[in-house]
């Protein structure tokens, strides 16, 4: 493991920390490939009960990293579009309850990964926006499944058509989140959270992740077309390069 991605574990309990403040967390390649690995290993550990997941300087996850994304063929995008579609199965599927611990900003992918937890947590200054459209890109890891699946598909419509901002009370407000505390207090509420997880039993919670989980497969699959085809379009390119040179983007529809 990189030192992007940390790993501790208190009690039954494993914490994975996202550390990349250069890129404000963002999930690159190698992140996405650790943070499946280490997800793996903690469902196959006995002593784990529940996985938490945060980020570090204060802020959660901006996002994919667009510097490293460099698609050039339909080949390539799918492969990159499976490799995502792994890591959010591998959480909306495994057995053990999932927790983000949320301060400061939740963007695009970095939205994704938190809604594919189970329970969300978040400190004041926890800020949410989808922001694919932004970079020419549709919500992907799973968005369009649990965002509407948390907060309905009127609401979701806003968040991925619109571009809104949701604010931490307002998040709380509509379910997007499920505990809101003060600024800096995300992680130690979500713990608290987790040592609940010890009184249920283990099966009957892996039973009801599997359940909750239906309909993922074909949304994935078109997910994955979608988006390939999306990695090769000139508004991508556009999006990209406008993002890179801080500057709103002109966009063909092309």
């Amino acid at each position: 493991m990189s030192e992007m991605l940390i790993q501790q574990t208190q009690g039954s309990v494993r914490l994975l920390r996202l550390n990349n403040p250069a890129r404000r967390n963002a999930l690159s390649p190698v992140v996405r490939a650790e943070l499946l690995v280490a997800l793996k290993l903690a469902e196959d550990d006995p002593a784990i009960r529940s996985v938490l997941i945060t980020g570090s300087n204060e802020v959660f996850c901006a996002g994919g990293d667009l510097s490293d994304m460099h698609v050039t063929d339909l080949n390539a995008g799918r492969l990159r579009m499976q490799k995502n579609a792994d890591l959010i199965r591998q959480m909306l599927r495994m057995s053990k309850p999932l927790i983000a611990a949320i301060e400061g900003w939740a963007v695009g992918a970095g939205l994704s990964l938190a809604l594919a937890c189970d329970s969300l947590v978040c400190g004041a200054t926890a800020r949410f926006v989808a922001g694919f459209g932004k970079v020419g890109l549709l919500a992907d890891l799973g968005q369009l499944h649990t965002l509407p699946a948390r907060i309905g598909i009127g609401r979701a419509r806003q968040v991925l058509m619109f571009g809104q901002v949701i604010e931490a009370e307002e998040a709380l407000r509509i379910g997007l989140v499920d505990q809101l505390c003060a600024a800096g207090d995300a992680l130690g509420t979500a713990l608290a959270l987790a040592a609940r997880v010890e009184q249920q039993a283990p099966l009957p919670l892996a039973m009801t992740k599997a359940l909750l989980a239906d309909g993922l497969e074909l949304l994935l699959e078109r997910e994955g077309d979608f988006q390939s085809q999306l990695f090769l379009s000139a508004d991508h390119a556009e999006g990209k390069a406008a993002f890179l040179d801080k500057r709103s983007p002109s966009f063909k529809g092309q």
